[in-house]
């Protein structure tokens, strides 16, 4: 007979693996008009940035451009749509249907260095672009300094770093040597 130690925390253990199991399982959010169970889709977004913009692509395989739509409001992006579960033939018997469908919406906090004015976007193969210019304000920039200095009559170039607000609001130079 072997001895095993008392784990007052295993059935803790035990339930906390069952509730994680039973929220990580996809549930349906009903049926629609085809009788066929809706579950949650959300597309998946790609954010990236580089010195003058900032970009968002969404993958929205199968839909229509009308099947979508994008808003800037209180600079928070909206993009917003529902993806149909349409039936081809009366005749046609699924035997297994993976692909979710169903309404969907995503929203993302645009940063203060943004503008929402010149927003662009464009619709192709599936794949939503969206590009926002960055405010010009908040682009780093090179500046030449000029004088005499220990090396002669030289110039000297340093980057600066464009003010960004601190907590206050209020806006904090920087510059690089």
């Amino acid at each position: 007979m072997s001895i095993t130690r008392y784990d007052p925390f295993r059935d803790l253990k035990s339930l906390q693996d069952e509730v994680n199991r039973l929220f990580s399982t996809n549930f349906s959010r009903g049926f629609g008009d085809e009788g066929i169970a809706r579950g949650a889709w959300t597309p998946n977004v790609d954010i990236f940035e580089n010195k003058d913009e900032i970009v968002l692509e969404a993958e929205l395989p199968g839909m229509n451009r009308e099947d979508f739509e994008l808003t800037i409001e209180n600079n928070v992006l909206t993009l917003r749509g529902e993806r149909r579960f349409e039936k081809k033939d009366e005749a046609d018997n699924y035997h297994r249907v993976e692909r979710a469908y169903g309404s969907f919406t995503r929203s993302f906090t645009l940063p203060q260095t943004v503008s929402p004015e010149g927003a662009t976007a464009e619709y192709k193969n599936g794949v939503l672009r969206v590009v926002l210019h960055k405010r010009e304000e908040v682009k780093a920039r090179r500046i030449e300094i000029g004088g005499e200095g220990a090396e002669g009559q030289t110039q000297k170039t340093i980057e600066a770093k464009a003010e960004t607000p601190n907590s206050k609001g209020e806006s904090k130079k920087s510059a690089n040597a």
